[in-house]
């Protein structure tokens, strides 16, 4: 009899142990007056008329937002609809359920700094001691005074191994096909096809690809995650949405978030909205959205998850208390120093604001005066590209965090905008 495709051995794995394990009691975190926290409730009130005028100016669907200072939750509120339009529409709730993208990969390099502090890998260790196959890689050279996806190149061996660092701060040379305009971008895409297999198929293939850029170079923004999520299997022994959900998502309380939707959860999963010719938000489907309705082959570290602003306060919470939430340690504080600390000394880190560094997993500022947002050193913060946000700013005691799901990125500009209009609430 043959074997069931590896999502469904997941999926039964994973079934096993929801039953024979007690679920942690999931509970959202306390909450107080704004005005108790040191925000402004009036200000904060700012926020929510923001977001309603885009929703009322057909710009924006709906969203979840959520503000926490010093241990609990001082705004949390839904507008809008999260499927449907006219009629049809379902209003947004609180516990609605979003893709939340790159907001997947501070998760997943959580999991490796876990395994780090239990010996069971080194950060400065090559990537090819534990996957031989990202050994002796190529770098693509564009022949100079060409560009675009049909540039000539030719290719020079890396000149040095990638190390488990450089897939936490995406110094490999990895990228994205649909972020990289030239010809590696282009091989990418022809290459990393839905449906081509397991995390190892992925890995596999990415090792046949060129990389962007020599090895600690540049920040390049791609599939670092994604080996970072199959090194978890391969160090653990487990696969990667097993050992989420019991050393993460349970101990957290994390009953929401997940790689795909349940059926009896389908109900609570946002519509991705996208923009029409008549510059309104419409439901629609983009190539790189899928439906969540099963378990994928390949779960994505980078970016395969679907959560709520409720579940992913809790994991900020755990790193805003140095590891910890509640009774429950992941990680110990200086495991969260070095991860929230800039990792790419002076290299730029492109499609950030200035004055933000890189850490492993996520953007850290390092210069207030560099940027126009307001802020503080040393907060941290990364998104989606279906239009999930949050930063958190240990010198305030406070994160915050937004949920839509809208393409393309960026629309409204709204991650800037949560910084601002938190920022300015603060009273205190």
């Amino acid at each position: 009899m043959p074997l069931p495709p590896r999502s469904d051995l997941i999926l039964g794995v994973l079934i096993v142990l929801w039953a024979a394990v007690p679920l942690t009691v999931a509970a959202q975190l306390p909450t107080a007056e704004p005005a108790d926290l040191g925000l402004s409730a009036s200000r904060l009130g700012r926020l929510t008329e923001t977001l309603q005028q885009h929703i009322d100016d057909g710009q924006l669907a709906g969203a979840v937002a959520l503000v926490a200072r010093r241990g609990k939750i001082a705004h949390f509120e839904a507008h809008g609809r999260m499927t449907g339009e006219g009629d049809d529409a379902v209003p947004m709730h609180r516990d609605t359920l979003f893709g939340i993208a790159s907001m997947t990969k501070p998760i997943t390099s959580a999991a490796v700094m876990m395994l780090y502090e239990e010996d069971r890998l080194l950060l400065d260790d090559p990537v090819s001691r534990y996957i031989p196959a990202m050994k002796d890689l190529k770098v693509a050279v564009v022949e100079e005074g060409h560009s675009g996806p049909d540039a000539p190149y030719t290719t020079v061996p890396a000149a040095r191994e990638i190390t488990i660092q450089d897939l936490l701060r995406h110094t490999t040379g990895l990228t994205y096909g649909f972020m990289d305009p030239g010809p590696v971008g282009k091989l990418y895409r022809e290459a990393l096809q839905p449906g081509m297999g397991d995390l190892a198929a992925l890995v596999q293939a990415l090792s046949e690809l060129p990389l962007a850029r020599q090895p600690g170079s540049r920040f390049v923004y791609g599939h670092s995650t994604d080996v970072l999520g199959y090194l978890v299997e391969l160090v653990s022994g487990k696969p990667l949405p097993q050992f989420l959900e019991v050393r993460i998502f349970r101990p957290l309380g994390m009953i929401d978030t997940a790689f795909y939707v349940p059926s009896d959860k389908a109900d609570r999963l946002s519509a991705l909205y996208t923009l029409g010719e008549d510059g309104k938000v419409h439901p629609g489907v983009r190539p790189f959205f899928r439906g969540y309705s099963k378990m994928p082959e390949a779960p994505s570290g980078g970016g395969g998850l679907v959560s709520t602003a409720s579940d992913y306060a809790r994991l900020l919470q755990m790193f805003l208390n140095g590891g910890k939430l509640g009774e429950v340690r992941l990680l110990s504080r200086k495991s969260v120093e070095l991860m929230t600390a800039n990792s790419l000394g002076d290299l730029p880190i492109p499609r950030v604001a200035p004055g933000f560094g890189f850490g492993l997993g996520f953007a850290v500022r390092v210069d207030l005066g560099a940027s126009s947002l307001l802020g503080s050193v040393g907060e941290y913060a990364w998104s989606g590209i279906f239009n999930t946000f949050f930063f958190v700013d240990p010198q305030e005691e406070l994160f915050a965090i937004l949920m839509t799901q809208m393409a393309p990125f960026g629309h409204l500009n709204l991650g800037d905008r949560l910084r601002v209009l938190v920022n300015q609430a603060i009273d205190d």
